[in-house]
């Protein structure tokens, strides 16, 4: 009865993985990783890693020419945030689905920038605006006004031909 030892032996494996909170390896400062990579990373099969992709939106590594998929970093640390969830806080699949978008819904703290609702950032944001405005203009009119300049040029300079690098580079021509 090799076959029920193994067996048996396997599924004390996979038990004590599953139950033993795991020291996971560093992750190399690299591109792209391969699935076996990113399964060593987070100490679960590629199966499991497969199965994560169809079940959870956010997890969709990009694939080879050869159709292999290739993790880049956000992914890996994000099925490591999956793993410790399921495996560590004892979240359902669902439960951990949901708990990705109510991350996704409330907005980022260090990320974004807050205003107040005071009278002062109103007034800074209008003049911003305005500045915004005038620096728009700028740009708009520049072409024409260069345009005209070089209709004004004197017919003794316009018959030369100019060399890249006497020309000075134009914005919009």
């Amino acid at each position: 009865m090799p076959g029920k030892t193994a067996a048996k032996k396997a599924a004390e494996r996979h038990g004590q993985a599953r139950n033993k909170k795991q020291a996971l390896p560093e992750i190399p400062d690299k591109l792209y990783y391969r699935i076996g990579e990113v399964a060593r990373l987070c100490g679960v099969e590629t199966y499991v890693l497969r199965f994560w992709e169809t079940e959870f939106p956010q997890l969709k590594p990009n694939k080879s020419g050869a159709g292999q998929r290739l993790y880049r970093r956000r992914e890996v640390d994000l099925a490591r945030r999956i793993r410790h969830l399921l495996y560590e806080e004892g979240y359902t699949i669902p439960g951990a689905r949901q708990h990705f978008q109510a991350e996704a819904r409330k907005p980022a703290e260090s990320g974004q920038l807050r205003l107040a609702d005071t009278g002062k950032s109103a007034a800074k944001m209008g003049k911003l605006r305005t500045e915004l405005k005038e620096i728009l203009g700028m740009l708009s009119t520049a072409p024409a006004a260069n345009r005209a300049a070089k209709r004004a040029q004197p017919a003794a300079t316009a018959g030369r031909r100019e060399t890249k690098s006497s020309r000075s580079p134009q914005l919009f021509d």
